[in-house]
């Protein structure tokens, strides 16, 4: 999920520095972790080399009644300012603050918060004002304000907010979340019907990357619930699927959800249109090749139509060497001769040729 973890954080520094995504999208060649390092290096930047002056301002809002620095913040100060006031203070004081403030004008500030400031606000606000501001973000369509916040929010006001914000703002969210590793725990207040709705959302609103990137931060369970899911979908959305990943090179993060699949299921993606033509069977091989995914997509190999499963011999009989043999020790290392066998079959007298030279297939059939 490398490329799609990168995206969201590309798509993260984008906002801190009011640039438009595209702008740094050579980023997009770099490793996922990378680029979350030099995002987390450009909030330290950004937020802590701030003017003097915005350090006494703080100082001279601590003199003044919360209501009083609220008024000030919001007529002399604007949301921008006055987020970055609040990350100089001390976190119950600008709780305090906070809750004297329009929601309207709390949501658009929180945009312009230092990040690292979100925990220890979030913990002393009211709950009903956290459900309002999120609330009030997934109205404004922030979503990657509302995937800084969602990770630090208790479980019943997490209950309190997911009925009132849309499917496609959950997805959204979920993908630009700051804390994967609360992912999980979303997802079981979620409830199955309401997982549902959220994965059916993806064809409506174009979102299956989105929703590929939340399958990939879970795991176990909820993994194969997004998997399945995904895989009963109508046909037409499920090959809308595999075009979009096609299209965007994210076969490293389709795959592992086939595998996860029970054999009914992963007919049912074999047999789609998509999978039939030649470009997209070449590219899948080729992602696999890079990847090294053959344990994850040779059942689903196994299962294509004959004509299907002929250009995926094809294509893998036509790799270079070296390509050749590494997907040969790959196969030994895991030991799917038996799914590789099939294809073998099906190659073009060249093709098993190349194949039956490899030092990894002599020592399979010796």
């Amino acid at each position: 999920m490398d490329k799609l973890r990168n995206r969201a954080e590309t798509q993260k520094i984008a906002r801190l520095l009011g640039e438009d995504p595209d702008r740094l999208r050579f980023l997009q060649d770099l490793p996922a972790d990378d680029v979350r390092t030099l995002r987390e290096q450009t909030v330290a930047t950004l937020f802590d080399h701030q003017p003097e002056m915005l350090d006494r301002i703080a100082k001279a809002t601590r003199l003044v009644p919360a209501g009083v620095a609220a008024a000030i913040s919001q007529k002399a100060l604007g949301p921008r300012l006055a987020a970055a006031v609040a990350g100089r203070l001390e976190p119950p004081r600008a709780a305090d603050i906070i809750e004297k403030l329009p929601v309207s004008f709390t949501a658009e500030s929180c945009a312009h918060l230092d990040p690292r400031r979100i925990p220890g606000i979030v913990d002393r606000l009211d709950e009903n004002l956290l459900v309002r501001i999120s609330v009030s973000l997934a109205e404004r369509g922030d979503h990657i304000t509302m995937g800084r916040f969602v990770g630090h929010l208790r479980d019943h006001a997490l209950e309190r907010i997911l009925p009132q914000v849309g499917d496609d703002s959950v997805l959204r969210a979920g993908f630009a979340i700051d804390r994967p590793d609360q992912l999980g725990r979303i997802i079981a207040l979620m409830g199955p019907e309401r997982l549902a709705a959220v994965i059916a959302s993806a064809t409506a609103d174009g979102l299956w990357p989105e929703a590929l990137a939340v399958a990939g931060m879970v795991t176990g369970e909820q993994r194969a619930a997004i998997a399945t899911l995904a895989a009963r979908r109508p046909q037409a959305e499920l090959d809308a699927l595999v075009r979009v990943v096609a299209d965007q090179g994210l076969w490293e993060s389709l795959l592992p959800l086939v595998a996860l699949l029970d054999e009914e299921d992963r007919r049912a993606v074999a047999v789609l249109p998509s999978l039939r033509e030649p470009d997209v069977l070449g590219g899948i091989v080729q992602a696999v090749v890079v990847t090294g995914l053959w344990a994850e997509f040779l059942p689903l190999a196994g299962l294509l139509p004959e004509e299907s499963r002929k250009v995926v011999a094809d294509a893998a009989g036509r790799l270079a060497d070296g390509e050749l043999d590494a997907l040969a020790r790959e196969v030994d290392k895991q030991d799917l001769w038996e799914l590789v066998l099939p294809l073998v079959a099906l190659m073009d007298d060249t093709g098993k040729q190349r194949i039956f030279e490899l030092p990894a297939f002599q020592d399979q059939s010796g």
